[in-house]
This record gives structure tokens, sequence and C-alpha cells, in this order.
């Protein structure tokens, strides 16, 4: 995925959340069977070296597991955090298994977060 709307879509999906990683996954109107992934992660995570260096463990990550655990028809986006960059690459696989499998089962969160009210004023 390299398009903003592909990721912003793929925002209203069902979410898993990890130590090294959010998964969001969102499927598809088309009738497409393919699998699609983006990564994506913020500046707050550190420079652009840190930053590449997570991405490269994400393609990694997809090239092994998607092929198998991915749903059909939808599009995956993994959002990096800092402790992606030193956490295990077997732990981080093992964690994306049982988010793709909560995702699956649908055990994922579909909803946000409530806005928080605003406060009154006296």
């Amino acid at each position: 995925m390299r398009q903003r709307s592909d990721f912003l879509a793929a925002n209203g999906g069902l979410r898993v959340g990890t130590p090294g990683f959010v998964l969001l996954v969102k499927p598809r109107a088309d009738q497409r069977a393919q699998v699609r992934i983006g990564y994506t992660v913020t500046k707050k995570t550190g420079n652009a070296v840190v930053r590449n260096r997570i991405k490269r463990r994400f393609r990694e990550l997809a090239r092994a597991l998607l092929p198998e655990h991915g749903i059909a028809g939808a599009d995956h986006v993994l959002i990096g955090r800092t402790e992606a960059l030193t956490r295990d690459f077997a732990a981080m696989k093992a964690d994306l298994e049982r988010a793709l499998a909560r995702v699956r089962e649908g055990k994922a969160s579909s909803d946000r977060r409530p806005p928080r009210a605003k406060p009154r004023r006296r």
C-alpha cells in the first residue's frame, strides 16, 4: 500500500496492539483476494535510520507470515512502536501470529476510544 487514502481507510478497521506494533486490518470492498500490507513508523520513534530498521523488520515479518496467516481481501497495516527495534524477532513473529488470529476470531477492537467530553465552563 502506498496511497494515504488506503492507510486512512485501514484506520477504520480492526486493531490489535502488541508491544512492538499495532496491527490494523480492514477488509476491502473489491472482490480481489489479494493481501495488501502497509508500514508506518512515526518520527516519535526515532531518526530515519531507526525508522527504516523497524520497517525492514516488518517487511520480513510480512514475508514470513502473511501468505499463510493473512486475511484474504484485506489491507493490513503495521504501525511501529519503539520496542519494535529491540524486541526479539521470534517474539515479534509470535505477536503477529496471535494478532492475526485475534482478528480472524473477531476479538480485535473495532472502535476507538470515545471522544473526551469538553470541560464545562463555570
